[in-house]
This record gives structure tokens, C-alpha cells and sequence, in this order.
């Protein structure tokens, strides 16, 4: 089903990452196909587990902001809370990656494994396996659109999670810790995919 954000046609639920105004892109109809990016986000949920699922608007290639996500080898190049990664495996499913963290987050190291990469969809799917955090089951899936930004080229990001529900906390809090640290990751995003954009220019 598809609901109204800032004016635009998303799926119901979704959240921008940020709120921005209504002229350009953001406030007309998005030019991606929702209902697809719908499907591909689409998780089967117990009844101990939360999602959500965040959008943000990139000014930057379709292909330039993919190079960035797709590296599962090298999330550090935007993610400003991963302090180091070592892969094992490389870019093929079923590769594992094991992440020291800042401090900033109540951890210390998390381990994944790659569950999909598909560059002609440009789809990555990451499940997490391991790591001193109390985030049991998560998964995640990033998907990258191109769209139409106040008349110029640019891109739509689509990422979502669903994780189990620690038994002190609650569906909210859960949900508002990983929305956070998400939003960080898409917005630290836009500000590389954009200053890489505007080098290449």
C-alpha cells in the first residue's frame, strides 16, 4: 500500500531520512518504481521483531553511490561508527566480515555475512551472526534507485532492517536506535556519494 511523505508516493511506513522540502523531487511523485523497492524490503516478522524501513535522496549517480554501498569489504568509507573491517571471503555470498566499533556505540565489534549482492539490481542484503551487541537475528537490505532531484540526475537509497526485540527493551526504543544509527550511516553517505560527484564534475 502507498502512503503520502512530504507529498510523494512511498510506501506506507516509510520514513524520510530527512525532512526536506517540498520543491524538486522530493515533493513531486518519485520516478522509482515503489512498489517493487516494496517487495524486495518485504520481511517476514515474528512477533518478538521490529522493522523499518528509511529513504534518502542523494544528489549524486545512481552507479557512484552503488560503488559505495556495495563495498562490504570497505563500509568504512561511509560509515563513520565501523573503526575497522577484515573480510573474509571478498565480494561473494556467504563472505563474512568481521567490524570493530567506535565508542560511540554500546559495542565493540559486530560480525556479518554477505546474504546477497546484486549489481544489476543493485541490491546488498547483510545478516548479522556475532558481536558483543544485543541485536539478535538482524538483518538489513540496501537498495539503490536512480531518481530525478530537483532536475538533475540523482539517486534514492531504501534501507531496511528487521531485528529481534531484547527482552528489557521495548519495539520502540529498539526501533529508534536503529533508525538512528541509520540515518547517520545514509546522510554520511549523501556527503560522500555528493562531494565525490561534484570532484568528478
Amino acid at each position: 500500500m502507498v502512503g503520502m511523505i512530504n507529498g510523494g508516493g512511498y510506501p506506507r511506513g516509510w520514513k524520510l531520512v530527512d525532512q526536506e522540502g517540498s520543491s524538486g523531487g522530493i515533493g513531486m511523485p518519485p520516478i522509482i518504481d515503489f512498489e517493487h523497492a516494496r517487495q524486495l524490503h518485504h520481511h517476514q516478522l515474528t512477533a518478538n521483531q521490529c522493522t523499518s524501513t528509511l529513504v534518502k535522496h542523494i544528489n549524486a549517480p545512481v552507479d557512484l553511490v552503488w560503488s559505495f554501498v556495495r563495498r562490504f569489504d570497505e563500509p568504512e568509507k561511509y560509515k563513520p561508527f565501523v573503526k575497522q573491517c577484515l573480510v573474509m571471503g571478498g565480494l561473494q555470498v556467504g563472505s563474512i566480515r568481521d567490524i570493530s566499533l567506535t565508542s560511540e556505540l554500546p559495542a565493540t565489534f559486530t560480525t556479518e555475512v554477505l546474504e546477497r549482492l546484486d549489481d544489476s539490481e543493485r541490491i546488498l542484503g547483510i545478516r548479522t551472526v556475532g558481536g558483543d551487541h544485543i541485536l539478535k537475528n538482524h538483518s538489513s537490505i540496501v537498495t539503490v534507485h536512480p531518481d530525478s532531484i530537483e532536475g538533475r540526475t540523482g539517486t534514492t537509497v531504501v534501507e531496511s532492517f528487521v531485528v529481534d526485540l531484547p527482552e528489557n527493551n521495548t519495539r520502540d526504543e529498539i526501533c529508534y536506535f536503529m533508525e538512528a544509527v541509520i540515518k547517520i550511516n545514509l546522510r554520511s553517505l549523501a556527503a560522500v556519494s555528493e562531494r565525490r560527484a561534484r570532484q568528478q564534475q
